[in-house]
């Protein structure tokens, strides 16, 4: 992924409200190892259930407001992350919504699915319980992430 700046960051949301633009957190940017992200994901301190996902889409970022459900999964069974296809805990996987852009968003009309709950992604296909993995996985895993990224947010940007 190529660094983003704040500018960046701030001016990508394509289903941001002026508001929550006003209040956006940003991360530590300045602690982010881009070469090791497909997006940049973090949740809201302030408000425990909106999260952020920014990625690089041809030339320009662009920046998704998701909301976390209030309830969690059950206890004690696994789930899958739409985004990395990680395995987890359902403790750690959550579902998203996230409005649509424009009119459609405005209306009440969100797409959603499950996803890290710390919207960890890039990291997590990078890792493994017991080893290393193999540059050429890794490399397969990124493009499959940023695939279903991008197929997300197309979705967000559909206004039907």
């Amino acid at each position: 992924m190529r660094p983003l700046t704040a500018d960046d960051i701030r001016s990508s949301f394509v289903n941001a409200t002026p508001e929550q633009l006003d209040r956006l957190p940003l991360p530590g940017l300045h602690e982010t190892i881009w070469h090791e992200r497909e997006f940049l994901g973090w949740r809201d301190p302030q408000a425990a259930r909106l999260g952020y996902i920014v990625h690089w889409a041809g030339d320009r970022p662009v920046g998704v407001v998701v909301r976390a459900a209030s309830g969690s999964l059950r206890h004690g069974i696994a789930a899958m992350c739409s985004f990395c296809r990680s395995s987890q805990p359902a403790t750690q996987v959550r579902m998203f919504s996230a409005p649509r852009a424009g009119e459609a968003g405005l209306n009440g009309n969100t797409i959603g699915t499950y996803i890290c709950e710390d919207l960890a992604c890039p990291m997590l296909i990078r890792i493994t319980p017991s080893q290393p993995l193999q540059p050429d996985l890794v490399e397969l895993r990124s493009q499959r992430l940023l695939e279903r990224v991008h197929g997300f947010t197309a979705d967000v940007l559909k206004t039907a």
